[in-house]
């Protein structure tokens, strides 16, 4: 097929044969599959994309002028049409020859509607890519033929196939550059289906293509007569969508807006996540499994007498039952779990590595809690498929963790329901996204381990002591004087007949923590774990002091999040590094600057010292009996 041809298929003949109204009808009835084409660099998903605009009509005539006039500027190849630049947008790009951002594009036929995106080949940008594929309904894995399957096809192959892609093209393309030869072709697939089945990819469709030419895209190429397959168009305008198959199990959908226009309406708005609802069902709101009765669906288009998977809803209930968003609604006999502790496949986005027992927030949907990674079991070599023991990720890493939250979740595994087992995190201080994630299942502690009620309350210990509970938090460089003023504070809130409990950072390493060392993954959990034992300090009705370098504002935060509002009060010992060292009266920082002591805060491990704290103390500007009056006026008044 010449560069400028399009096939006559394809070709919108319905706006001259019928009424416009008509046609605009029949194309809202159309489906829609997300795609996404993904492969090594230079493989060609750019210009296959652009081919299959050029070839569905939805290049306008000044948008071809303009294409055109731009190929022939950057020398394409004879009076080709270079359509690689219908994507590669970004002005990087076009200088580089390479795709950086995720670019998404809109074509349609007679049959179905697409949304595709070009994904960027390198693996520096493998974030922009599972980006692109979390929504995809199918995978167009690109080879060039000249290369065969290289190691970013096998990473690309892997991350799609883990973010639970179903439907996976194998598109050699470039074979107008082997002169279309049956041999090689063959000799790639059978290299790309060996290393897929390895890693749990079957039904792989492999089409022989050329974007540049536009062999078998839209019609099957005289130039290949040994392929008897579908061309790439014919195979993704037949290909059955998952939201159809979601609609046979069970009834899901997390609310995201609770609707209330009037006082006589209330509603709960949400996309169904799986499953069919009637007026009449039986459901349960998740978490708290509380059981009502679908009223009536709504939609801006009236009451439906039945709603499906992938419709965007409006239920009321025949019960005044408490519900949020964030919470699920689900079939009363089929419910989802909840749970918090799970299994997961983490794909980490962040320049920043992710460590366990630092604590994120977890958006799962419409639901956020916040989530500690416990464990890291390991790291997956995307490439060979092999597992790898590692305590953190790197940025691209992929890895299977073992992470909790701070409530129960409702969820299913990702293999089964996308909507309800893919979640992001989310970096508690700067909002941005660090991590996307599969949940695989609850861990059985997690089903085992039930919370006791307990008769006598929090409130009740703290009023037989007559005080609020608190967490006086010290944190300051090594040599700031932190044990010194808590251990001030506590002596006189002693005197004040207060009940107190002093934590000192050297004395839990003796005990709870003597199995901690000091590297940064130590150093979270030695502060965890000594924020579980404040929490459980304060629900005791004491007042905690702790004195801890805590150089990581993570960290601090955390406990913070554990204590109740207004019971965390983190005073910053605010030492200069130069004071902290004169004093040295352990003489840790000589033997740092000796390289004997590795990871020492200030010299070779940084201190983030807190942004807001409740208190400063400057120590080179007050003695330490002053500073722990300022602390205990702070806390009770003035101690005069």
């Amino acid at each position: 097929m010449p560069p400028h041809a399009r096939s006559d298929a394809y070709r919108p003949e319905a706006l001259i044969a019928e009424d416009i109204d008509a046609y605009l009808a029949r194309h809202e009835r159309k489906t829609l599959l997300r795609l996404i084409t993904c492969g090594s660099v230079d493989d060609g998903k750019s210009t296959l994309i652009g081919r299959l605009l050029y070839e569905s009509h939805t290049i306008f005539e000044d948008q071809l002028d303009t294409l055109t006039a731009e190929s022939a500027r950057l020398g394409t190849q004879g009076d080709a049409i270079d359509f690689a630049l219908l994507v590669d947008g970004l002005a990087a790009e076009r200088e580089q020859g390479i795709t950086i951002d995720v670019a998404y594009r809109f074509f349609s036929t007679p049959a179905r509607k697409f949304i595709v995106a070009d994904c960027p080949g390198h693996e520096q940008y493998t974030r922009n890519m599972v980006t692109g594929a979390s929504t995809a309904d199918l995978a167009v894995i690109l080879v060039d033929a000249r290369k065969g399957v290289l190691p970013q096809t096998r990473r690309h192959s892997h991350l799609v196939h883990l973010i639970g892609v179903r439907h996976l093209v194998l598109a050699v393309n470039k074979m107008d550059l082997v002169d279309y030869d049956q041999a090689t072709f063959d000799r790639i697939v059978a290299d790309y289906v060996d290393f897929a089945g390895g890693i749990g990819i079957t039904g792989v469709i492999a089409v022989p293509v050329s974007g540049f030419k536009g062999d078998n895209i839209t019609t099957a190429s005289v130039n290949t007569p040994w392929y008897t397959g579908p061309a790439l168009i014919e195979h993704l305008e037949a290909v059955e969508l998952d939201q159809f198959s979601s609609r046979t199990r069970p009834f899901r959908m997390p609310v995201q807006w609770v609707n209330r226009p009037h006082h006589d309406f209330r509603g709960f708005s949400g996309l169904i996540a799986s499953g069919t609802v009637r007026p009449g069902d039986q459901v349960s709101v998740l978490p708290s499994a509380r059981r009502s009765t679908i009223s009536r669906i709504v939609t801006e288009g009236g009451d439906l007498p039945v709603a499906v998977a992938g419709q965007s809803v409006t239920l009321t209930l025949s019960d005044e039952v408490d519900c949020s968003r964030g919470d699920v609604i689900a079939s009363a006999g089929d419910p989802p779990q909840a749970a918090d502790q799970f299994e997961a496949t983490l794909v980490w986005m962040a320049d920043e590595p992710m460590l366990p027992g630092r604590a994120y927030w977890l958006k799962l949907g419409a639901q956020q809690v916040a989530a500690t990674i416990q464990t890291t079991k390991y790291e997956v070599n995307v490439v060979t498929g092999e597992r790898l023991a590692a305590k953190k990720l790197e940025l691209n890493a992929i890895g299977v963790v073992n992470l909790a939250t701070d409530r129960p979740l409702v969820f299913e595994p990702y293999a089964d329901n996308r909507t309800m087992g893919g979640f992001i995190l989310i970096d508690r201080l700067t909002n941005a996204t660090v991590a996307a994630g599969t949940l695989h299942f609850a861990l059985n502690r997690a089903q085992n381990v039930q919370w006791q009620p307990l008769d006598i309350s929090r409130e009740h210990h703290a009023r037989i002591k007559n005080q609020k509970p608190a967490v006086l938090w010290l944190t300051g460089l090594s040599g700031a004087g932190k044990s010194t003023i808590a251990n001030l504070v506590e002596k006189r809130l002693a005197w004040m007949n207060r009940h107190t409990f002093l934590l000192d950072g050297d004395n839990i390493r003796h005990g709870l923590n003597r199995d901690l060392g000091f590297t940064e993954v130590d150093r979270i959990e030695n502060i965890r774990r000594v924020g579980e034992v404040a929490k459980l300090m304060t629900d005791a009705g004491l007042i905690v002091i702790a004195a801890f370098i805590s150089p990581f504002r993570a960290d601090r935060d955390l406990v913070r999040s554990m204590t109740a509002p207004g019971e965390f009060v983190e005073v910053h010992i605010d030492t200069p590094l130069a004071l902290a060292e004169a004093r040295d009266p352990k003489g840790l920082y000589a033997r740092a600057r000796a390289g004997e002591l590795k990871n020492f805060t200030g010299i070779d491990s940084p201190y983030e010292p807190p942004d807001d704290p409740e208190l400063r103390i400057d120590t080179a500007a007050v003695t330490p009996a002053e500073a722990a009056n300022l602390i205990v006026s702070y806390l009770v008044g003035d101690p005069r």
